[in-house]
């Protein structure tokens, strides 16, 4: 197809990264892991209420085994991704810099799973069904967010949805799991829309691809019609792959202030989610393994791994033959939404998208300078906020002149940081305000 053919979609402001690195990996087909001898599986894995684990040690457990059941609506199951012993309840370095709980299973060498749930024949059966599979199977969101599937797809009544987005623009530089999956399983990503669909009762189905990512938008595009889908080439251009961006980019709808897509009429899911809904229906696994992209300038050979939840990162990046020189920053995720890590001992979950080793020069260090009004941040930040006046209310203890401002509504894209020439914290500023102004409101 031509690309001046394509009638190609973006949303306004943004940012236009100077290097992706996507091509170091993207390339690279996906392999699978060989089996590890130890995995310490996070507990907490998913946006709400953590599953309340079931297992202790000196417990046998197989594949696919529940080990942490969900504890709320707003929560979700949790999976033995391997066959072995459960060795204890420990503590592990957390993603987010906290340390976490995980359960630590020592592998048998067997890789023995629990037999599959029956497949669901999906285009007959009632929603609920599939509903109930989705969240017996512990889907969340597997693009960063980790919401619980179930819950994104259980809108209250009086929101009418009419419309269904999966993300596949991987907007985030140096990482291409999605663009590997989209290559290799189109089938799955276009039968967990589908499936999607038929949950939510509705039949507007869109993916959407940013441009750099031709040859998934044409594979799609082959298989996307008996499945009811319309593949929607994007700009490429940060940060395309955020909900408020994503449909205000193909549908033209905006999400209001302080508002959910749902108020747009929208589902947002990841492509990723919709491949594990449709392993969860048809095949009937729970959600145990995922693509992970390894990669960065320092790692001696860059690709795409399926890596089970608990591999410690350490091992993922030994699959890629190590490092050429001693790291500057050690990333889960993306550089401009990743969060960076103390420890290579930190594991892998559901939402673990990429891990990235970035070279010395390249770990940009922020400070915090003076701003020198260049509106740089202003003209870059895709929810049209000011960033430069919100660091300054925030440095001066005025949470609530912030909140004024809108400083919820902030994505935490990083794009204002990105563009600021004097390096301020601008993301950890607001990141600030948005903790402290959720602790007031909570004393209330």
């Amino acid at each position: 197809m031509n690309k001046s053919t394509r009638s190609v979609m973006t949303f306004k402001n943004g940012i236009y990264p100077v290097y992706h690195g996507k091509e170091l990996s993207e390339g690279a087909a996906t392999r699978i892991a060989p089996l590890l001898a130890r995995y310490t599986v996070p507990v907490a894995q998913n946006a709400g209420k953590p599953p309340e684990v079931i297992v202790k040690a000196g417990d046998k457990v197989k594949k696919y085994q529940l080990i942490a059941r969900a504890s709320g609506f707003v929560s979700a199951n949790l999976h033995s991704p391997v066959s072995g012993e459960v060795k204890g309840i420990i503590e592990v370095p957390g993603a987010t810099g906290v340390p976490a709980q995980a359960v630590e299973i020592i592998s048998d060498g067997l890789d023995e799973a629990l037999p599959p749930l029956p497949e669901i024949d999906w285009k007959q059966a009632d929603p609920k069904e599939l509903l109930d599979r989705i969240a017996a199977c512990g889907l969340v969101g597997m693009g960063g967010a980790s919401f619980p599937t179930h819950v994104k797809l259980s809108p209250p009544p009086e929101k009418e949805i009419d419309t269904l987005i999966l993300n596949g623009a991987e907007c985030e530089p140096f990482l291409t799991a999605d663009h590997r999956l989209m290559l290799e399983d189109p089938h799955a990503v276009l039968a967990g829309a589908a499936i999607m669909s038929r949950i939510l009762g509705i039949d507007r189905i869109f993916i959407g691809v940013e441009m750099n990512k031709i040859d998934a938008i044409e594979v799609l595009q082959e298989k996307s019609a008996s499945y009811g889908v319309r593949i929607v080439p994007l700009k490429v251009q940060y940060p395309q792959g955020s909900e408020k961006q994503l449909i205000n980019a193909i549908t033209g709808r905006d999400v209001p202030a302080g508002g959910l897509p749902m108020d747009a009429r929208c589902v947002v899911q990841n492509i990723g989610t919709a491949a594990a809904a449709a392993d969860a229906v048809i095949r009937g696994i729970p959600l145990v393994e995922r693509i992970v992209t390894v990669t960065g300038p320092v790692v001696k050979t860059p690709g795409n791994w399926k890596l089970r939840i608990g591999t410690p990162v350490i091992e993922a990046v030994r699959l890629a033959e190590g490092v050429t020189e001693e790291p500057g920053k050690l990333i889960l995720g993306g550089p401009m939404m990743g969060f960076s890590q103390r420890s290579f001992d930190v594991p892998t979950a559901k939402n673990t998208s990429g891990i990235l080793l970035l070279s010395q020069d390249q770990a940009v260090n922020y400070e915090s300078g003076n701003c020198i009004r260049c509106g740089r941040c202003v003209q870059g930040c895709p929810m049209h906020l000011m960033p430069c006046a919100l660091a300054a209310a925030i440095e001066s203890g005025r949470f609530d002149i912030a909140q004024q401002n809108h400083v919820m509504d902030c994505l935490e894209c990083g794009a204002c940081a990105y563009v600021c020439p004097a390096k301020r914290p601008l993301v950890q500023h607001h990141r600030r305000a948005k903790a402290e102004i959720r602790r007031q409101m909570q004393k209330k």
